[in-house]
């Protein structure tokens, strides 16, 4: 029998401002260990020497973690021209030089066919498994590594400062598994100069805006105190892209036990998923039928 994680019982989400030079299970961690929590995840990895926003969800907020990775996030990225590297950013070494220089209406034209639904090759070096094994460490191995194009939804992408002929700064929008590295890769490529990325941060993700979020000093600061309990956003943000029915304390003890429970339906149809609230907790997300809620995922609140 496996031992009993030790650690609060609390459940929320904590926004983190994560700094460069930090992985985010390194930010996790971190999180769990400040507030004492016996569990903790985060939505949608960051790379080591990205910064911005990381939510960190805690205790029965992990239940809603596939919410806020489907969710749309924003980067501002800057894209340094006329070089590309074997990991598509600036931690690589440079593979490709060009002395080619677009304009910026050059670059705005060329941001048009990133638009919408797009494939896109993930980096060589990433997360990405090939056979069960990460795509980064054959990378690092130095096996050539193919990676099959995935599609991704880009809701906006703009072009907001030129500071100077080698670097661009890109603002985008983009749903669930973007990879900002390939984008600025293959902009340099249709822009026959070549391409990565010097820098990113990601803006917000689903509810998250950056300006909410906590940087390490200020986590350590606070660390083992009730003080962080007062920045944290309650588990039922995570289920803000979902429509929320109330459900009767009876419907809710059904949900509760796994079995269906009533709910009062507003603008939902037959088949759509959202979540049932009593006094404003979130009891449990499933699927709307006739009335009644048929639970995939139940949360355990206090009464």
């Amino acid at each position: 029998m496996g031992r009993k994680r030790k650690g609060r019982d609390i459940s929320g989400w904590l926004v983190v401002d994560k700094p460069a030079g930090m992985t985010s299970t390194a930010v996790v961690n971190k999180v769990r260990w400040a507030m004492d929590a016996k569990k903790a995840g985060h939505a949608g990895t960051l790379d080591p020497e990205a910064t911005g926003v990381l939510a960190v969800a805690l205790g029965e907020a992990t239940k809603t973690v596939p919410y806020i990775t489907d969710a749309l996030k924003a980067y501002t990225f800057t894209v340094r021209l006329g070089q590309a590297t074997n990991t598509d950013d600036a931690e690589g070494e440079v593979i490709a030089e060009s002395d080619a220089r677009p304009s910026d209406d050059d670059i705005k034209q060329a941001l048009t066919p990133f638009l919408g639904d797009i494939m896109q090759v993930p980096p060589k070096f990433s997360a990405v498994k090939i056979d069960g094994q990460r795509a980064y460490k054959l990378a690092r191995d130095g096996e050539d590594v193919e990676l099959t194009a995935r599609p991704l939804w880009v809701e906006e992408l703009i072009l907001v400062d030129r500071p100077d002929e080698d670097h661009v700064v890109l603002e985008m929008t983009c749903g669930k598994g973007g990879y900002v590295r390939s984008i600025a890769r293959d902009l340099g490529a249709a822009l026959g100069c070549h391409g990565h990325v010097k820098e990113l941060r990601r803006i917000w993700s689903g509810p998250f805006e950056v300006e909410d979020g906590l940087n390490i000093e200020q986590i350590d600061e606070m660390a083992k105190t009730t003080a962080l309990d007062e920045y944290l956003h309650p588990l039922e943000t995570g289920l803000a892209d979902l429509p929320e029915l109330k459900c009767t304390p009876e419907g809710a003890t059904r949900l509760r036990n796994g079995n269906p429970g009533m709910v009062l339906a507003s603008d939902v149809e037959y088949g759509d998923e959202a979540w049932a609230s009593l006094d404003g907790k979130a009891v449990a997300v499933g699927i709307y039928k006739s009335g009644e809620l048929h639970p995939s995922r139940v949360f355990i609140q206090p009464v």
